[in-house]
């Protein structure tokens, strides 16, 4: 009989951790977003996010709560349970560029956080208000040399701060940078000729771009865009000016391991169909998946450092 009883709860132990996975999810997801509906990572989110959610038999939600440079939602993350009902989709903004961009954070990009998916890379493109008689990036730079201090430009992410405080330290030129909550309210503001010049990413960009609403100038990966093939990158007027973003799921801290397996699976799987490959190629984005959490992790590890090291060389001072 003893020996009956120690196998049946043998059986049991195995058996209820197995049931716990399979029962995950069992309620709605929360997909927390640090910029506002129509940027470019919101726009990623809800593509992903609902193909999710039919893969998980659960609806996944999105929540933007954008402002403070995605530091609302990260914290917001970091203090929601692990349970895997609360992710966060971001950026380098809040997991590269926060920490050398803020003299303090209420929250730790790798200590806080459960890295998940990587899901893929955003690109960014160099924009001027059609008013403005350039068409180059060398006719922008030979511009704002002859203008000093009388161009502005518009930052409502890490990105867009960095790459035009870069191309400004590289091209040693004067213009002024204006702070925006968010993407779409930089983007009209070009357009309405509040401000000149905006490094704006594909995702909100690119029905404006592609719609001749404002003047593209240049791309700021390396290696150009497939999506903007005629267009060349910053690199060729500035060599070496190579910038991107990334883009991943987290979750926040002492997300249980099983739970993360089964979120990198579903993720990957919708990553990896043909439809919404298209889907997300029509709003800019690149797909590009880590293979596992690990792989994920190092990357966000590698990406923090790289930076720091831009930052640091544009001397942008900390808030």
């Amino acid at each position: 009989m003893d020996i009956k009883r120690t196998l049946a709860l043998l059986l049991l132990s195995i058996a209820f951790p197995a049931l716990a996975q399979d029962a995950y999810p069992s309620k709605q997801l929360t997909l927390v977003v640090p910029f506002a509906a129509g940027s470019g990572t919101d726009s990623v989110a809800r593509i992903v996010a609902q193909r999710l959610g039919e893969r998980l038999k659960q609806p996944v939600i999105v929540d933007n709560r954008a402002g403070a440079n995605g530091q609302i939602a990260a914290e917001a993350v970091v203090k929601s349970k692990p349970d895997g009902y609360t992710l966060f989709m971001t950026t380098n903004t809040t997991h590269s560029a926060n920490p050398s961009l803020y003299k303090s954070l209420r929250y730790d990009p790798i200590k806080d956080f459960t890295p998940i998916a990587r899901t893929g890379e955003l690109g960014f493109a160099v924009v001027v208000n059609n008013d403005l008689p350039v068409k180059t990036m060398k006719e922008l730079i030979d511009y704002a040399k002859a203008n000093p201090g009388k161009l502005s430009y518009g930052t409502p992410n890490s990105t867009s701060l960095v790459a035009t405080e870069t191309i400004k330290s590289e091209a040693k030129i004067d213009i002024v940078g204006v702070p925006y909550k968010s993407s779409p309210n930089a983007l009209q503001d070009l357009i309405g000729n509040q401000i000149q010049i905006y490094v704006v990413d594909f995702g909100s960009g690119g029905a404006m771009m592609k719609g001749n609403r404002v003047r593209t100038l240049a791309v700021t990966p390396a290696r150009g865009s497939k999506i903007f093939a005629g267009v060349p990158p910053v690199g060729a007027t500035l060599p070496g000016f190579d910038l991107t973003s990334w883009n991943g799921v987290f979750g926040p801290a002492g997300l249980p391991k099983e739970i993360a397996d089964k979120l990198l699976t579903e993720i990957n799987a919708v990553l990896a169909d043909h439809e919404v490959q298209d889907k997300l190629a029509a709003v800019g984005f690149d797909v590009w998946p880590s293979k596992d959490s690990a792989e994920f992790a190092t990357y966000v590890n590698d990406q923090l450092a790289l930076w720091t090291r831009l930052i640091k060389a544009t001397k942008i001072q900390p808030e």
